[in-house]
C-alpha cells in the first residue's frame, strides 16, 4: 500500500518558467481572509475601512522579509554555504516569530503616523493574525514540512484523519506527526476564543496580548514534537524559548498597564 502513496504536488500552476506554489497561494488566502475580517471589524470600531488595507500594504512585505531574515539567521551554517537559496522562500523557511516582530514594528510606526492607538489596531487585528496563521500552516502541509517525529499509520488513523492527510504525512518511507495540523486546529480554536473575548469587552490592548498568550502556549507544546526546530543550543528550541518569553511579557504588560492606568479604555469604546 505504501509503495502506491504519492505526495501531493506542491506546485499549483506550472507554466514552464513560471511556477505558482500551493505554499504561496495558501498563505495568500490566509492573509486575504484575515484582512477582510479586520476591515469589517475596524469599521465597527470607528476606523476607516481603508485603514487595514493601507497597513497591510506595508506589513505583509515587511513581515515576509523579517520572517525570512529570522529563519536565515538561525540557519546561517547552511545559507552561508548556499547563499543562492536565501531567496527561495517558496520552498518554505519563514519563521512566524520573525513575521510578528516585523508586523508589530510596522504597526507601531503606522499607528503613530496616522494618529491611531497602536493597541486599538492590535486588538482589532488579533483574530485576523491568528486566522492567517491557522490557514498558513496548510502551506507547510503541502510542502511536507513542519512535521513531528515518527509515528505509525495506525496512530494517524486513530486520530480519525482522512486518508489524504495521512498519506501526505508519509515522507521517505515513514509516517510523521502532523504537527502542522495540531497548530492549525489550536489557532482556529483561538480565533473563536478571541471573537468571544471581543464581547467580554476587555481593556484596550488585552485582546492582542491574549492572542500572544494563546498562540505561545500552543506553539510551545507543538514545537516540542517537531523535528525541524530552529535551535538556540543543542537542547533549547528557539521557538519554545521565545514562546515562554512572550507569555511572561504579555502577562507582565497586562499587569503593568492596568497598574499604571494605561489600559483604562475598553475594547468596545471608541
Amino acid at each position: 500500500m505504501e509503495s502506491e502513496i504519492k505526495p501531493l504536488n506542491p506546485i499549483a500552476i506550472d507554466l514552464g518558467p513560471l511556477q505558482v506554489h500551493w505554499y504561496g497561494i495558501i498563505i495568500g488566502v490566509g492573509i486575504l481572509l484575515g484582512l477582510l475580517l479586520a476591515m469589517r471589524e475596524s469599521e465597527r470600531r470607528g476606523l476607516a475601512k481603508e485603514t487595514f488595507l493601507d497597513l497591510i500594504l506595508y506589513a505583509v512585505p515587511i513581515a515576509i522579509l523579517s520572517a525570512r531574515i529570522y529563519y536565515v539567521i538561525f540557519q546561517w551554517d547552511y545559507y552561508s554555504q548556499y547563499p543562492g537559496d536565501i531567496i527561495k522562500i517558496w520552498n518554505g523557511g519563514i519563521a512566524i516569530h520573525g513575521a510578528l516582530i516585523g508586523s508589530v514594528i510596522t504597526a507601531v510606526v503606522f499607528a503613530k503616523k496616522r494618529g491611531i492607538s497602536f493597541w486599538k489596531l492590535a486588538d482589532i487585528a488579533a483574530p485576523s493574525i491568528l486566522l492567517g496563521q491557522a490557514i498558513g500552516r496548510w502551506g507547510n502541509f503541502m510542502n511536507q514540512e513542519a512535521h513531528g517525529g515518527e509515528v505509525s499509520r495506525s496512530f494517524l488513523e486513530g486520530l480519525y484523519l482522512p486518508d489524504w492527510v495521512i498519506n501526505q504525512m508519509y515522507i521517505n518511507g515513514t509516517y510523521y506527526h502532523p504537527t502542522f495540523l495540531y497548530e492549525s486546529l489550536w489557532n482556529f480554536t483561538g480565533v473563536i476564543v478571541l471573537l468571544f473575548l471581543r464581547k467580554v469587552n476587555l481593556r484596550r490592548g488585552e485582546l492582542f496580548l491574549s492572542y500572544v498568550i494563546w498562540y505561545s502556549i500552543g506553539r510551545f507544546f507543538v514545537e516540542g514534537l517537531r523535528t525541524d526546530s530552529l535551535m538556540l543550543t543543542d537542547t533549547l528550541r528557539i521557538a519554545q524559548v521565545i514562546s515562554i518569553v512572550l507569555i511572561l511579557l504579555a502577562i507582565g504588560l497586562i499587569v503593568f498597564r492596568r497598574a499604571k492606568g494605561y489600559a483604562n479604555k475598553r475594547y468596545l469604546e471608541s
